[in-house]
This record gives structure tokens, sequence and C-alpha cells, in this order.
């Protein structure tokens, strides 16, 4: 953010340089405790008279007295920008108040930008400051007029600037005030799978797998805040210093996580995981090659074999991707409840119940974690239980609905390979707090869950399914038996394109291969000719 300096006399008498701390400001007055202080009597400042505030590539000079002395280049007003070098005046004090960046460098366009987005916010303040609540539509009629208005008089801020320019700047405006400002069109961009705020000034995208820093920024730290409210609010959730983590999402279903200071000293972060238009099923898998053909119409016959599934993978593997993807297997006659954190399941299904875990509110009661709503579906008559990732003590509740009628049902959970997932799973269960033994906990596992789906992200971006593996029970000694019956092979890395080479094989055979036939269930068995019974 720009420092700006202040001059009298041809001499500095100050430099303010901005932390980027939302609602950072400067005083200058009389109080020794301003950031400028001017104690000659014969100007007779107020202990506070002007705040000085940075946004984006302008300064503002606030009066705060109420007497009007505030003037530039014979032009009284409250509040004025500061882009370049100004002459400002206040109660006969005279001084030059210069931006870091000066007017030149930053050019026309963004100058004219901060401006017209200042005095809009500024305008709308004033209209609304002390109403409780307005509507939506409301609020864009009014900055719309506005900026209409205000385009139409031609300011000296605006002269000169082409049609289109205008245009863009008054669409821009309306973004950063009532949108989600700079992070729109990367919203829009199909192309782009997450979005990663590190602070106002940096914004990252993933594409194909790769971070890239863009062009876009927030206009301040304060713009940033504005933003995260503007997520959060719709859809009942808070964020404030008491309670300065968040998880929420968009209106398409894409995730959302935001931390705002004292938690990150460096000012808000956001982060974004976009779920594409379009969903995603087995089929567009095979087509990208995150598996291969038989490995879905194995995964597929399994779904309608009632098989339980577990998902795992790494943090962006593609695991919510690949649950949507399997769910679409489940048939249209069953009841489904599903259960999340924050919704993100898209099923197509008719009959299916969608709910949704509850933080607390401000005076930490009201919240419904996930472990409840799990408890609570077993009373729902659900045909399948869908379970968006267990974190916590939920995963004992959902292995009890797996193996007390319940089959058929999908989850995932956060681990590297599939025998970590058999351990994730292990420790989840003790955060349930029952004092079980962990041979009790064990037996659980690997009588409720049938098959691991593992998906991992690669060194190229691609995401792949790394392994199907069955979960075989324990042996002699109570440790977890596993079979692999689909592994992905890497072979190495092209040299040219650093594409990961390998590819998908058929290594073992499910115990439960005859039970297709036997339940009537579709499935070319010959893909697993060849290969043998035993692990």
């Amino acid at each position: 953010m720009n420092t700006l300096a202040l001059y009298r006399d041809g001499k500095r008498i100050a430099t303010l340089k901005p932390s980027g701390k939302p609602g950072e400001c400067f005083y200058l007055g009389s109080a020794p405790a301003c950031d400028v202080v001017v104690a000659d009597a014969a100007f007779g400042l107020a202990d506070r008279q002007l705040r000085l505030t940075p946004g984006g590539s302008l300064w503002w000079a606030e009066e705060l007295t109420g007497d009007g002395s505030l003037e530039s280049d014979g032009r009284r007003a409250a509040r004025l920008p500061i882009a370049g070098r100004v002459a400002l005046s206040v109660r006969g004090f005279a001084f030059e108040a210069e931006c870091g960046t000066a007017a030149a460098r930053v050019g026309r366009r963004d100058l004219a930008r901060d401006w017209l987005y200042e005095r809009a916010l500024f305008r709308l303040s004033q209209e609304i400051g002390g109403a409780e609540t307005v509507a939506d539509a409301e609020l864009e009629r009014r900055v719309v007029d506005f900026l209409d208005e205000t385009i139409r008089e031609c300011p000296p801020q605006l002269a000169d600037l082409p049609e289109q320019t205008l245009a863009e700047l008054r669409a821009e405006t309306v973004e950063d005030m009532l949108r989600l400002g700079p992070l729109e069109p990367l919203i829009a961009d199909d192309s782009i799978t997450e979005i990663m705020v590190i602070d106002y000034r940096r914004i990252y995208v993933e594409r194909a797998g790769k971070l890239t820093l863009t062009e876009r920024h927030f206009r301040d730290p304060e713009h940033l805040i504005r933003v995260i409210e503007r997520i959060v609010t719709p859809i009942g959730r808070r964020i404030d210093e008491s309670s300065p983590l968040v998880d929420a999402r968009l209106a398409d279903g894409s995730r959302v996580n935001a931390v705002i200071p004292p938690i990150t000293p460096d000012g808000a972060c956001l982060t974004i995981r976009k779920f594409g238009k379009s969903l995603f099923t087995l089929d567009k898998l095979i087509s990208i090659g995150s598996l291969t053909l038989p490995m879905a119409r194995f995964i597929e016959a399994s779904v309608t074999l009632r098989k339980n599934i577990v998902v795992s993978g790494g943090t962006g593997s593609g695991k919510t991707s690949l649950l949507n993807a399997i769910s679409l297997c489940i048939g249209g006659g069953e009841r489904i409840v599903t259960i999340e954190d924050s919704l993100e399941l898209k099923l197509q299904q008719d009959h299916v119940v969608r709910m949704e875990a509850r933080p607390a509110n401000a005076e930490g009661k009201g919240a419904v974690p996930i472990r409840a709503l799990v408890a609570n579906s077993l009373r729902m008559r659900p045909d399948r239980i869908v379970v968006g990732e267990c974190r916590g003590g939920e995963a004992l509740d959902m292995l009890q609905a797996m193996n007390t009628g319940h089959d058929g049902s999908l989850t995932t959970v956060h681990a590297n390979s599939p025998r970590d997932t058999v351990a994730r799973l292990e420790t989840l269960c003790l955060m349930a707090g029952m004092d079980l033994p962990l041979s009790a906990i064990r037996a659980q596992i690997v009588s409720a869950v049938d098959l691991i789906v593992q998906t991992a992200r690669l060194s190229d971006g691609s995401r792949k399914v790394t392994a199907v593996t069955e979960v075989l029970g324990l042996d002699d000694r109570g440790q977890p038996r596993l079979r692999d019956l689909f592994v992905f092979r890497q072979s190495g890395v092209d040299p040219k394109t650093r594409k990961v080479l390998g590819e998908h094989v058929v290594v073992g055979r499910p115990t439960f291969l005859g039970d297709f036939a036997l339940r009537g269930v579709p499935l070319d068995t010959a893909i697993f000719d060849g290969v043998p019974d035993e692990p």
C-alpha cells in the first residue's frame, strides 16, 4: 500500500506508512497522540482535526470537526481524495500531501476507479448509515443510480476517459461494492479450480494443478474483509475477532475458508475451492484418465451390491468429486440422507434429504455437529447414508450404522493410503470418547468397510484413483488385512512435459466376486481373469 508524505514550506514533516491492517487510519491534530502533531495554537486545530485513510491507490483526508475548513485547490469538502501530490489546508494550516505512488505512475484508470468507488461508498454510507437492513435490490439500485449520475456529470476525475472505460469502471464498482469484487472473473473462469487470497494484494489460482499469481487484487484490507462478510452472512455464519475462522460456501456450492486477524497477523486470508458447473461422473473421470473403464464398472457394481465404500485421499486430491461421481450410481428408488459440514455434494436422485452441521452462535450455543446429524439420520429410515467427510467422533457412529443394516453407505476420510485410512478411522473413533479397546474398534472397521477407494494428486497436478482396496478382516495378530484390487503404477515422468507416466492394473480378485452373479448385478468378471485369489 502507498505511503503518504506530508510537506510544509517545502520540508517533509511526516511520512505515514500503512501496515495493511483492516481499519487502519492516521490522525492530524493538536493532541500529542496524533500521528501528525500540529501544536501551534495559532491554527487552533482540534485534538483530532483530520483523519487520513489509505484506500487502494488513493488516500483520503476527512475533516472530523464538521466546521467545513478542509480545502484543496479552492474546493471545500468534508472528505477529499489524495492522488499524487495535493495541496491541502485546514483552519489555515496549509500543507502538501503526496502518495508514495505518484498519480502519473498509478494511471488515470486506476485513479478514476478508486475515486469512483470511494465516492460511491461514502454516498451510500450517508444514505443508509442509520438503517438496520436494506434489501440487496435496493442497495444495487442506489449504487447504480449514483454511478450513472456521476458519470453523466463528468467530473474532472473522469474527464476524457473513453465510454468503454467508463462502462468498465461502472461494472467494476458494482462488483466491488455489492458482489465479490476481483474474485468475480476468477470464479467465472471454469479453468480455475482453486482461488487462494494470501492478503488483499496477492491472489493465487490453481489451473491444471499448478499455482500462478494473478494480477488482480483488492483495494485495501477493508475491501477483503467486506467480501468475506458478504460470503458468510447469507448462510448464517459470522466472522469477527472473537470468531476469526469460518467455513462457508458460495451459491454454486464452492467451498470457502476464511481466516482474519489476529489469527493471520498479515491480514485476512481466503481460500475458495471451486466445483465445476458440470457434474463429474465416472465416465468423465475415465475420459480424463483418473481411472479405467474396468475400475469404474467394478465400483458401480459394488455400489449396486450395497458395499460400504470409503473414499480417502489427501487435501485437494478429488475426494468430494469422486464421492459425487460414485453417488450417482445409487438407484433412484432409494432414500438417501446426506450429512455435511458445508453443503458440497450434488446428488441427482429425487429422494435425497440433505443435512448440514451448524456452528455455535455468538453466545456459544446452538451448535449441531456432524455426529448429532449421523445419530439423527438413523431415525430417518435411510436406505443409504452419505457423510461428506468423517473428521471426528462421528466416524464411530458411521461405522455402527454400516454394521446395523445401513449397507451401501459412503463417506470420505483424509488419508494417504488404504492402510493409513484404517489407522485414521481408528483415531477418529477414539475421538468419540467411548473408551472402547482398540481391538473392538478395529473389529468394527473391518466389519463395516468393504472397499477403500484411494485418490491422490500427482506431481503434474493430475488427480487419479491410485488404488481400489478390499478390507478382508483381521489377521491372527489382530491387524487389518487389506487386498489391493486395482492400483496405479507410475513408470516415470515425461522429461519434456513433466507429465506423470503410468497405468492402472488389476492386481487382486475380490472375495465377493461371486455375489455379483448371485444378486443379479451385471459385471464382466473377466477383468479379474488370471489374477490370483490370495493377496
